[in-house]
């Protein structure tokens, strides 16, 4: 006589309806997988081929690029988040364009691009590929200094020196535009740029002397 644990393990025939049950749910997924194939290949045979030399994507780790940077090419390998401005001062060793507010209401890193002035902190260095960067190394140096970095030094226009940078290069691009420009000229070119010394006056008569000299300004400081 066989026991109970022997009769209740014994498996109990395949039924009709099981089989049945079985058949139709393998049929079923067979069906959704083709489905689901047929579908991704319609998208990808719908998606546009990218232009011959674009990359699909870049990152998330660091990429090769290079940036023209006073008229020279520098090649540098960083990720794609990477600022301009800390690409210039972390990664090529240009600290002359400051670091302040990190958030684009100081301009201290004001540098030029195509020859108009942008925060460098607002301006990721992928984007700046393919554009004239001008720092404020390339705007002068001490032996061959820019008439607005020379005014700069004789009108004591500067004191701490962390919003000099930007301010020379926002008063450079300004007077570029129009050598002629008058105080509020002026005043307006440097109004995204924060002194918190407090310089204003001494940056605005350095400002008009490059202006008289080159164009003849209205207004004093």
């Amino acid at each position: 006589m066989k026991s109970g644990k022997d009769k209740g393990s014994r498996k109990r025939p395949l039924s009709r309806r099981s089989f049945l049950k079985g058949a139709a749910l393998t049929s079923a997924g067979a069906v959704a997988a083709v489905a689901t194939l047929g579908h991704l290949e319609r998208a990808e045979a719908s998606t546009p081929a990218l232009p011959e030399g674009v990359a699909e994507q870049l990152g998330p780790g660091p990429v090769a690029m290079e940036l023209k940077i006073n008229g020279k090419i520098m090649p540098l390998t960083i990720e794609p988040r990477v600022t301009l401005v800390r690409a210039l001062r972390e990664h090529l060793g240009m600290t002359g364009t400051k670091l302040v507010c990190d958030r684009g209401s100081c301009g201290a890193c004001t540098v030029h691009l195509d020859g108009q002035p942008v925060t460098a902190c607002m301006v990721l260095a992928v984007d700046a590929r393919g554009h004239e960067i001008t720092t404020i190394e390339g705007l002068g140096n001490p032996d061959r200094m820019h008439p607005v970095q020379d005014a700069f030094v004789h009108a004591d226009a500067m004191q701490c020196g962390f919003c000099t940078p930007g301010m020379v290069m926002s008063i450079a691009a300004a007077l570029e535009r129009n050598p002629a420009a008058d105080l509020d000229a002026i005043r307006h070119s440097v109004a995204g740029n924060i002194c918190r010394c407090g310089t204003y006056p001494h940056v605005f008569a350095a400002a008009l002397k490059v202006a008289r000299e080159s164009g003849g300004a209205k207004g004093s400081a």
